[in-house]
This record gives structure tokens, C-alpha cells and sequence, in this order.
């Protein structure tokens, strides 16, 4: 049985049809990382809490989205389209990026201090792609396993052509890029109640319900640890979120579980098996992996398709 996932009424399959690429290839350093939902859920936060530094996204995404009512339904929605971008066939991640582009264009208003902002302005796109691939990546190396320095930049080159589907003008190509885009936006970061609200939401479990209270209370403490100093030092962000021994240790432990514990019905297992490969294809050792693509006659290190 395969697990379908809908999307603003959509139904997303990810083991149909049969060969369908993805914009990203199995061998590619996204396959690996967008599978630990551990690092999803840490470097998640961690990309809101960038975004949410910035007056004009923190505006849009809390007075335009249902994040403050319905939490988890948000999260949801938002980690289908981040799914299917990585693992979906091509033609279901074109449709799924239509439809959250199409919403955003109709997210415009003003902030409290009277500036005028509207979701697809590039430079806000710019940087809500790269908080998420910033958060991802750095919380899968910290809380999952170490990323090579060769990984981290093919990490970030492979996620630009799809960045471009969303119309991000400029996808940062390394940390130090990251960094740089940071620090021109710098200026206008400063600290709100929302940002405190929001973390309040991720402690409180309502994200996430069924995960252990402790353990929401650390995801909140690892993602405010990912943040660059200045971020966390605009945000006001203080010593009640330091990382504990404890938040370290559980959410380390978390992800490990989660690194060799296969989902059969996750959007990952299922978009193996749709390639050709046995549905644990992403929980192999890298020989093994490399054995499972040249048998389903796959190439090795096909991960940066281009996007036409």
C-alpha cells in the first residue's frame, strides 16, 4: 500500500508513475538529509525564527497564514511542499509550487511601522529559501550526522534550480554566501512578541502532538542554537534558550533512531521505490546505495538536474 498526501486538494503519490523523476536524484545530498525528521523539525524552526527577524515576512506569514490558529495543519502543508520539491515527480512538485506561489501572490499589507511588503518581492523570496536550506543542513550535521565540507556545497547547489521554480532570484551557494545575504538584511532585524509566540507554540507541542513535552522544549532550545549570534542577538533570544546536556543528548539519540528506522509509507521510501529502488534504498551504507543505482540503471551523483 502507498501513502498518498494531499495538498490544497490535490492527492500526491510518491511511488506513481513508475521511473518519474524527481528534480532531485536519490544519490543526492537533499535525499539524504530531507529524510531525518529530526532535522526537519529543528532546522525548520530554526529557518521561522530567521524569517520571523525580518518585519515584512514576520507580518505576512502571522497576519496571512493560519499559523497562530492551526499550527499544525500549517506545518503540515508546509512540510508536503518541501517534500514533494525533493521527492516528488517532477510534474506533482511543478503543480504543488504553482499553488503556493499562486498564494503568495496574493499576500501583501504593511508592517506595524507602516512598510509596505508583499510575499513575492525577490528579496524576501531570496531569503525564505535560504533559511530553509540553511536550517536543514546545519541541524541534520549537528543533531544527525557530520556533513562533509564537499556535501555542504553540493547541498547547496543542488537546491537552487528548484529555488528558481519559486522564483528566488539568488540561492546562496555556501554557508559563508549565507552569511553574507544575512548580514546585507541585518539592519532591519529586530526583536517582536510573535517571535516569542511562536517559540511558545513549538514548547507548548501543538506543531508536533504525541512527542514527549521535554522533547518539544528542546527542539525549541537546538533550532534557537542554530541561529548565526547577531540573529539570536536581534531577536532578544536569551539564556532561558540555551541548549542543555540533556536537549543535546535526546535530540542526537532522536535522530539517530530516525537515521536507520525507515518509514515504508514516507514520501522518501516511496520515491525509492518509484525509481527502481528497494524502499530502504536511503537507510543503505553509501557502497550499498552505489550497487542499488547501477543495478536499477541509475547514474551515480545525478542529483543537480537542471530545471527547464
Amino acid at each position: 500500500m502507498t501513502e498518498m498526501t494531499s495538498y490544497l486538494g490535490w492527492t500526491l503519490d510518491y511511488a506513481n508513475p513508475p521511473g518519474a523523476p524527481a528534480f532531485l536524484g536519490p544519490d543526492s545530498v537533499h535525499w539524504r538529509i530531507y529524510k531525518n525528521p529530526i532535522a526537519l523539525a529543528v532546522g525548520g524552526v530554526a529557518a521561522v525564527l530567521l524569517e520571523f527577524a525580518d518585519a515584512r515576512i514576520r507580518s505576512g506569514v502571522w497576519d496571512h497564514s493560519t499559523y497562530k490558529v492551526d499550527p499544525i495543519g500549517r506545518s503540515k502543508r508546509t512540510g508536503v511542499a518541501a517534500m514533494v520539491g525533493v521527492y516528488g515527480p517532477q510534474a506533482a512538485a511543478r503543480r504543488v509550487i504553482q499553488g503556493v506561489t499562486n498564494m503568495h501572490a496574493r499576500v501583501n499589507g504593511e508592517t506595524p511601522k507602516g512598510e509596505a511588503y508583499k510575499a513575492l518581492d525577490p528579496e524576501l523570496l531570496d531569503w525564505v529559501s535560504a533559511t530553509a536550506a540553511y536550517g536543514f543542513l546545519n541541524a541534520y550535521d549537528r543533531f544527525v550526522a557530520k556533513v562533509s565540507e564537499a556535501d555542504q556545497a553540493r547541498f547547496w547547489r543542488e537546491g537552487a534550480p528548484v529555488a528558481k521554480l519559486y522564483g528566488v532570484q539568488h540561492s546562496p551557494t555556501s554557508n559563508a554566501d549565507f552569511m553574507a545575504m544575512m548580514d546585507k538584511l541585518a539592519p532591519r532585524f529586530e526583536p517582536h512578541p510573535i517571535v516569542g509566540e511562536f517559540l511558545g507554540i513549538i514548547q507548548s507541542g501543538q506543531a508536533a502532538p504525541g512527542a514527549p513535552k521535554a522533547l518539544h522544549r528542546a527542539l525549541a532550545r537546538a533550532s534557537v542554537s542554530l541561529l548565526p549570534p547577531l540573529v539570536r542577538d536581534r531577536l532578544q533570544l536569551g539564556r532561558e534558550y540555551d541548549l542543555t546536556l540533556f536537549d543535546k543528548l535526546a535530540l542526537r539519540a532522536a535522530g539517530a533512531v530516525a537515521e536507520r528506522t525507515p518509514d515504508l509509507e514516507s514520501p522518501p521510501c516511496q520515491a525509492s521505490v518509484r525509481l527502481g529502488l528497494p524502499a530502504t534504498f536511503l537507510y543503505q551504507s553509501r557502497a550499498t546505495q552505489a550497487r542499488m543505482l547501477a543495478k536499477a540503471g541509475l547514474p551515480k551523483a545525478d542529483a543537480e538536474m537542471a530545471v527547464a
